[in-house]
């Protein structure tokens, strides 16, 4: 994988371009995209945005997200879409797999391709250019710096701006995680030099669900929480049932798996989720935990050091079983 900085010159005349995410994408990963999607459109590039999946509704304000295709919807138009592009930009996510359904297609892609994310390990070998930095508070950051270092800086509008400042705003867990660099706040005031506005940012993302979601989340809290005190942590494991009363849809999960982390002592937090084809992991801690090692080892997962998930194939009751057994012996060996 080449160097981030040489796929300017080669973007200097009109490209073809297709931007893709990971699996239901969350503020950075539709915000990034977004963002880079319009910067690239003011450079004369035809640019279009392809999410794996469909994505939550609180994301639906962001500038251009009303032209996303969502590949599950409409599969043989957004593969028409990508058998015609030149170059291919990944963003948030390190490997294929994090695509779902477009694995495939995806990595068969005679185009070139370019990696920009956070994550840790990622798989270099399918990308023709990249650029890889676990210590970046998001993938926002990112092309914030993308666009400034290829002299776009003066092309930031104001919608541009919003998209990035969402981003970051969602994986700095509004600026309190320790990836929260003054490099994020120098990005901020530039941004809000721009005139966003940003308590609307955050409303649109935070306050924007429906009812039910408060009464699930305590339900859940109530009835679905295990608090290990000897392991300094807390579990949330949703069965489907859970899933189908309260008519969850997607988002509505959203920065669940952080609720624990509130309570004295507890250093980590993990969200079980029952979907139909596979148990979703979530996996959170505060500091000394190592959601990314834990997540690999013992749920064919991965992220970052503090932020992780994970998957099984197996039910709700043997996860929950799996990952007591998997903490003890995580632990003992720390």
């Amino acid at each position: 994988m080449e160097k981030i900085n040489q796929v300017f010159s080669e973007l200097s005349s009109p490209q073809v371009i297709a931007i893709t995410m990971h699996q239901k994408p969350d503020p950075d990963a539709m915000g990034s995209a977004l963002a880079l999607c319009l910067y690239l459109k003011k450079r004369g590039h035809a640019v279009t945005v392809i999410s794996p999946t469909n994505w939550a509704d609180f994301l639906k304000w962001m500038p251009g997200a009303d032209e996303v295709i969502d590949y599950e919807a409409k599969k043989s138009a957004a593969e028409a879409i990508l058998s015609g592009v030149q170059w291919l930009f990944c963003l948030d996510f390190n490997h294929f797999s994090r695509t779902r359904n477009m694995e495939t297609i995806l990595t068969n892609l005679p185009c070139k391709k370019v990696l920009i994310d956070h994550h840790r390990e990622p798989q270099t070998e399918s990308f023709n250019y990249g650029i890889s930095d676990i210590s970046k508070s998001s993938t926002a950051e990112m092309i914030y710096d993308f666009i400034v270092n290829s002299g776009g800086a003066d092309m930031i509008d104001k919608d541009i701006a919003s998209c990035l400042y969402a981003g970051v705003m969602a994986d700095t867990g509004s600026f309190r995680f320790s990836s929260t660099t003054s490099s994020v706040h120098m990005m901020v005031a530039k941004l809000k030099s721009l005139d966003i506005n940003h308590p609307h940012i955050h409303s649109a993302i935070y306050d924007n669900f429906l009812e039910n979601r408060l009464r699930f989340i305590g339900h859940v809290l109530s009835h679905r929480m295990e608090v290990l005190y000897e392991y300094n942590t807390a579990i949330i494991a949703i069965p489907k049932e859970d899933v189908l009363k309260y008519h969850l849809k997607t988002g509505d999960t959203e920065g669940l798996v952080n609720y624990p982390l509130s309570i004295k002592g507890i250093e980590m937090a993990a969200l079980l989720i029952d979907r139909d084809e596979e148990r979703k992991w979530s996996f959170r801690s505060k500091e000394t935990f190592d959601c990314n090692s834990f997540a690999r080892t013992y749920f064919q997962g991965g992220g970052h050091y503090n932020a992780s998930g994970g998957r099984s194939f197996d039910s709700v009751e043997d996860n929950v079983k799996q990952f007591k057994s998997a903490l003890k012996e995580f632990l003992s060996k720390q």
